[in-house]
């Protein structure tokens, strides 16, 4: 009875994690062999836990990532111009808790958007608030949110995520509207948050794809600045995987 009500409090008290190793520990009789300090230790490392894969679980959700990339599922064997090493320092989320930037470019279908998303991924279990947006999926939320009068909490949103992830910026030219309100969101976020660009284009045609020349250069100056850079290059992986399993 007095092990019910301790579950029941334990729930009630949002205790989940705590609760489910309780339960255990009653069920199982090998825990009785140990102290109560390995008892209880055990319990906080089991609420511990449900907490961390909570949180995780809340900030992938948000993140809404297009694929389940993981930096552990990167492909080494294909030459793509990936070094191992860069990509473990940079998994560290280093240069996200020191407010830098990520340039990914290369050909279409290099893993340029695997590579983004496993790196967000990676942010996601560093505990940072991160964010996926393909460019004209921007562009049209920063629209939709400036007619329907919610631009300045949009705004406030992207200025307040750890880490944004904007895809395959340059599929389209820029409009005069594009143009600044991607200046707003580099802006808002400069020194304060990390923005991650995926692009097929080469980061010195960036400034041209821009068009206006002076927003080129405040969006560019913001944005490469202090920026880790990687160039991928080889064949397409998608045509390699269709190549592999014809």
């Amino acid at each position: 009875m007095l092990n019910q009500q301790t579950l029941d409090q334990l729930y009630l008290m949002k205790l989940i994690g705590m609760a489910e190793g309780f339960k255990e520990q009653i069920e199982q009789s090998t825990f009785g062999e140990l102290s109560f300090e390995e008892r209880f230790g055990i319990l906080v490392e089991r609420q511990w836990s449900w907490k961390e894969n909570k949180r995780l679980k809340r900030l992938l959700k948000e993140a809404r990532l297009k694929l389940q990339a993981s930096i552990e599922d990167i492909d080494y064997r294909t030459p793509r111009g990936l070094e191992k090493s860069v990509i473990l320092s940079l998994a560290s989320c280093n240069w996200i808790r020191n407010h830098q930037n990520l340039l990914i470019s290369g050909p279409t279908g290099v893993g340029k958007t695997f590579l983004g998303c496993a790196f967000a991924q990676k942010a996601c279990r560093e505990g940072f608030r991160t964010l996926y947006l393909r460019s004209p999926q921007l562009f049209y939320q920063v629209a939709l949110a400036r007619a329907d009068g919610s631009y300045a909490t949009l705004m406030k949103r992207l200025a307040k995520t750890h880490l944004v992830v904007i895809d395959d910026l340059g599929l389209a030219p820029l409009g005069d509207t594009e143009r600044r309100d991607l200046l707003e969101v580099i802006e808002d976020r400069h020194g304060s948050g990390s923005t991650l660009v995926t692009s097929q284009l080469p980061i010195e045609n960036w400034h041209d794809h821009i068009g206006d020349p002076t927003i080129a250069d405040a969006i560019l100056d913001r944005l490469i600045h202090n920026a880790h850079r990687i160039q991928l290059k080889g064949d397409s992986m998608r045509k390699k995987q269709r190549l592999d399993g014809a």
